[in-house]
């Protein structure tokens, strides 16, 4: 039944893993490799690239594991925030997060899976825009049946995933020479070379700090948060690598950069078409485990949101006898479903939500990683299972990397970013009516 009851522990170490990985090894690693190559002068230097992405984001990692370890919540970032800096940023994140940052990711690998979906089949002018609202319908209802059906779509696309670049990687490898001649040059990268080559391999990296909003529900948190971001960066790292190094072998550097698809061209090298339709048929369960798992952690912050304030109360809502958060499923899906709907007026609906979602997404983790030095100053004595090392240069890392995230997501976007900014803005007047809401029902 429905319940303001919190949430059990029903995910294992793996449960959560596969959840995070299958978030982070989606469709961009199909797409990105062309663009880093681009940016390096040697074979040595396009692998440090995607080497600096697992560092940077092992370094988060780190960080995420003494937050998440020491105040495990459904809310995640949401609770965070609002544990360091109060109720009005953590109200702002979570609006965000409902509003820009969690349904604008879905709406916008929804594009991507309708434009795919279209190839085969072509449904009209809207084609796309069809086949991303009825997967977002689809997957919406999956996560409202249960958690159980939820994290067990999320095995089953994690595994077809991975073991399809697995094998994508095994088949570059066996390649006996690269095709083409790669330019000799040295691995250390220049700064403009750096800038542009770290947008793309973050991008590729992105949802790994999805884990926190699962932490409420993984046995034995406070020692197994550790274990599932190592894991699963770990994880992503390595695929991402053997990947990178199958590409280089197969098609050398100058191929990878004059490639369109550069997997597609990998695998029509060494098995003719039929490789090229293997590769076409690996994004469709790439795309699909980074929306299923983005619906399933996106609807934990509106419940820990419907918990704190009551013009929210309505998604304070746990099934508990499905073990999740079913207002916040629904409110999460007609949200990402208007923004199909917007994404459908403009020219390129994923280039739309690419754009909508980046400034505010690094703005707000920017703030997580200085919420571990406002925490430490608040909260000296709390218990703390995991210490991030070399503290306090790790989480100044880290900072320094989402504020240069922050600032190429303004300079590189247009419209949409402009209409996630605004989006975002109209928190505020929801804050003050929260608080005046707040105010006359403690005066009566």
């Amino acid at each position: 039944m429905l319940s303001a009851s919190k949430p059990k522990e029903t995910l294992s170490i793996f449960d959560a893993a596969s959840i995070v990985v299958g978030i982070v090894v989606g469709i961009g690693i199909f797409k990105t490799p062309s663009i880093v190559a681009s940016s390096a002068d040697s074979e040595g230097m396009l692998i440090l690239f995607w080497l600096l992405g697992g560092a940077a984001s092992l370094i988060g990692a780190l960080c995420y594991a003494e937050l998440a370890s020491a105040y495990p919540h459904t809310g995640g970032d949401y609770h965070y925030l609002h544990r360091a800096f109060g109720g009005v940023p953590a109200f702002l994140f979570a609006w965000a997060r409902m509003a820009v940052i969690q349904t604008g990711s879905i709406a916008m690998v929804a594009f991507l899976i309708g434009d795919y979906a279209s190839e085969v089949l072509c449904l009209g002018p809207y084609s796309t825009s069809f086949y991303a609202a009825a997967t977002i319908v689809l997957l919406t209802a999956v996560n409202v049946a249960g958690i159980e059906q939820g994290k067990w779509t999320q095995r089953i696309l994690t595994a077809a995933i991975v073991l399809g670049l697995l094998i994508v990687a095994a088949i570059g490898l066996m390649q006996a020479v690269p095709r083409s001649v790669s330019p000799s040059g040295g691995i250390i990268p220049g700064r403009a070379a750096l800038g542009t080559a770290m947008i793309f391999v973050l991008l590729t990296y992105g949802g790994w700090n999805e884990a926190a909003f699962l932490s409420a529900e993984i046995r034995s948190t406070r020692s197994s948060m550790v274990r599932v971001l190592l894991f699963s960066i770990g994880a992503v790292t390595l695929i991402y690598i053997l990947v990178n190094l199958a590409l280089v072998r197969g098609l050398g550097l100058s191929g990878m950069v004059s490639s369109e698809a550069v997997m597609a061209d990998l695998m029509r090298n060494a098995l003719g078409s039929n490789g090229a339709r293997f590769v076409s048929l690996l994004i469709l369960p790439a795309a699909l485990s980074t929306m299923n798992g983005a619906i399933i952690t996106g609807a934990r912050t509106g419940f820990a949101l419907g918990r704190d304030h009551s013009l929210f109360r309505f998604l304070d809502r746990w099934h508990g006898y499905r073990d999740t958060p079913v207002n916040a499923l629904l409110l999460q899906g007609a949200i990402a479903l208007l923004l199909v709907l917007l994404g459908t007026g403009s020219r390129d609906g994923f280039v739309m939500m690419v754009e909508y979602t980046a400034p505010v997404f690094w703005f707000f983790l920017v703030m997580v990683g200085v919420s571990i030095f406002m925490l430490r100053r608040k909260h000296p004595a709390d218990e703390r299972p995991f210490r991030v090392p070399l503290y306090p240069l790790t989480p100044l890392l880290f900072c320094a990397i989402c504020a240069y995230m922050l600032h190429a997501s303004l300079l590189y976007t247009g419209t949409g970013a402009l209409v996630g900014v605004g989006v975002l803005l109209t928190g505020i007047p929801l804050v003050f009516f929260q608080n005046r809401m707040k105010r006359n029902k403690s005066s009566r």
